[in-house]
């Protein structure tokens, strides 16, 4: 095998998928998508908002159950876990994640898509319980949002495969839980509070509260420092100083570390690489935006030639 190809948030476009796969030189044998030479890492981020999710899960699933891909779990797999999974009896919820008008519209499209095949989806659920979080295989690492070695060291401790347990999962929904900070850091990230009163209108339609932090800032003094979303902070807020609290919310990453790939955080543009050892590889396919992959074949030092994408059209 010559190598890897990451393929970064796909969010239900399945028929760019596979475009993508037969732009990297992948062809369809027996229902599964094969290369000669060389097998795919999808990053998470599979379902949801796109108009061909149960395409994108078929076809990354077929490839991992045959060998010829790997995948981790992304924020979105895990959600919908916790919102059709029942609470506890002892609990005041009747799901672990509450259905509020923003969780229901946040996989409302994924609901749609299943509703005429419920088995489909039952099985698809419990595929997503056998993802693991992370993985660290051939010299490269792969988490959906964030790697944290002391997290990540903590959830070998308990799960060294990385999948989740039904406790597991269910902990996950408690935030006070070291379950909770190790599902919320490796699938969502570090995110900062903004101040009270001060909201983003994000690109995906949704008012947030808070913005997404990277982790590769050796020495961050402002907001600006960190920040890495498309959304940009409001005001003067990028020379805000990172108070004591706001730094101890951060993971660092640095440059000696194994090459990394990531997606989760909705870049825009021509992909680059944020560090030497990082590529993010989610630019808001859904979006009409690019969807990413990553040709790895071995190299310690990662190269911005090694990007290859399609531009998302309209699949509806």
């Amino acid at each position: 095998m010559e190598g890897y190809d990451l393929i970064g948030d796909v969010h239900g476009c399945g028929a760019t998928l596979i475009a993508l796969l037969e732009k990297l030189g992948y062809r369809d044998s027996g229902g599964v998508y094969r290369h000669p030479q060389r097998k795919v890492i999808f990053l998470g981020d599979l379902i949801d908002r796109g108009p061909r999710i149960r395409l994108a899960v078929t076809v990354a699933r077929r490839m991992v159950e045959a060998g010829e891909a790997h995948i981790v779990m992304g924020n979105h797999e895990h959600n919908a876990l916790t919102y059709t999974h029942p609470a506890p009896p002892d609990s005041h919820k009747r799901w672990l994640c509450e259905h509020t008008p923003r969780h229901n519209r946040i996989i409302e499209a994924t609901l749609a898509q299943y509703q005429d095949y419920p088995s489909e989806w039952e099985d698809t659920l419990a595929w997503f319980k056998t993802l693991p979080l992370f993985l660290e295989i051939d010299g490269i690492r792969v988490v959906h949002a964030c790697w944290d070695d002391g997290l990540i060291g903590q959830l070998k401790q308990r799960l060294p495969n990385g999948r989740l347990d039904d406790q597991f999962l269910i902990e996950s929904a408690d935030t006070s839980t070291e379950a909770y900070r190790i599902i919320d850091r490796l699938t969502r990230g570090a995110n900062i509070p903004l101040p009270s009163g001060i909201a983003i209108q994000s690109g995906d339609g949704y008012t947030r509260q808070s913005f997404r932090a990277h982790f590769w800032s050796a020495h961050p003094e402002q907001w600006g420092d960190v920040v890495f979303q498309p959304d940009n902070l409001p005001g003067d807020l990028e020379e805000r100083v990172l108070s004591e609290s706001e730094y101890q919310r951060l993971s660092y990453y640095g440059p000696e570390e194994p090459p990394l790939f990531i997606g989760h955080y909705w870049c825009e543009g021509i992909p680059a690489l944020p560090t030497q050892n990082i590529a993010c590889l989610d630019y808001s396919a859904v979006k009409y935006g690019r969807l990413v992959a990553y040709r790895w074949s071995g190299e310690k030092q990662l190269s911005s030639d090694n990007f290859v994408w399609v531009q998302v059209v309209n699949e509806g």
